[in-house]
């Protein structure tokens, strides 16, 4: 991996917020739900063999993904909040874990720690026409290198992510998982998760898909901010939570 692996950009200012989008699409994702959050210091990239950023040789992982994402946030002298979306957000849990000192804290949004906990058949399929479009009018690997992601993320999804109940006791910050009440992971593998992770917690948008991001920017953006800077105590009965 060379610095110039990911194209990346920033604006704003404020505390760190890497943003991270879905597979198949690149930054401009993230767009909507950026708008919404306004006071931070913003990094948005493209992740290898997405947008603006070449594809490199070989199959993709997601450990690599977040080397990847490492090298543009190592740039900066203080850990970035990073919030992600479905493969972002898996990007994210991997980036945490890797390196830990680059994360303040993670939203887990519309994800599976483990590819076991997607719902059956929301991965098969060919992705919309549209997104090659996007891709091709970008990419610098040409539109004609779209069917080569598409495969790429096709074999990368059948056996990742690969994390396990016990990667997750190891995640050391606060994670906020997020999802839509009509998303595409199983209810009992986000349970497992929350239960697993030390400092976790869950949303769940009503009548939202695994398109939240562009559904409903602004309430999970209020979700977000008072994640971050909020009050976090654990109320007045918890029992998860209970010392």
């Amino acid at each position: 991996m060379t610095p110039s692996t990911c194209w990346s950009a920033e604006s704003g200012a404020g505390e760190q917020l890497l943003l991270l989008h879905p597979g198949g699409t690149d930054s401009a994702a993230m767009g909507p739900l950026a708008e919404h959050l306004t006071g931070y210091r913003q990094v948005v990239l493209d992740r290898p063999g997405h947008g603006r950023s070449a594809d490199v040789d070989g199959d993709w992982s997601f450990a690599m993904m977040a080397d990847a994402v490492a090298e543009v946030l190592q740039r900066h002298p203080t850990p970035a909040h990073v919030v992600g979306w479905s493969d972002g957000a898996i990007v994210g849990l991997y980036l945490a874990l890797r390196r830990p000192e680059l994360v303040r804290s993670l939203v887990f949004g519309g994800a599976v720690f483990h590819h076991s906990g997607w719902r059956p058949g929301v991965l098969d399929g060919e992705p919309p026409e549209f997104m090659r479009e996007a891709y091709g009018a970008v990419s610098p690997d040409g539109v004609q290198h779209w069917d080569a992601v598409v495969q790429k993320a096709r074999e990368l999804h059948l056996r990742e992510p690969d994390l396990s109940v016990a990667d997750l006791h190891g995640v050391g910050i606060p994670v906020l998982i997020v999802v839509g009440d009509d998303d595409q992971v199983q209810w009992g593998h986000l349970i497992e998760m929350l239960e697993a992770l030390p400092d976790g917690e869950l949303a769940v948008l009503p009548r939202a898909t695994h398109g939240a991001i562009v559904e409903k920017p602004a309430l999970l953006a209020k979700l977000i901010r008072e994640f971050h800077h909020g009050d976090r105590d654990d109320g007045v009965a918890p029992l998860r939570r209970r010392p």
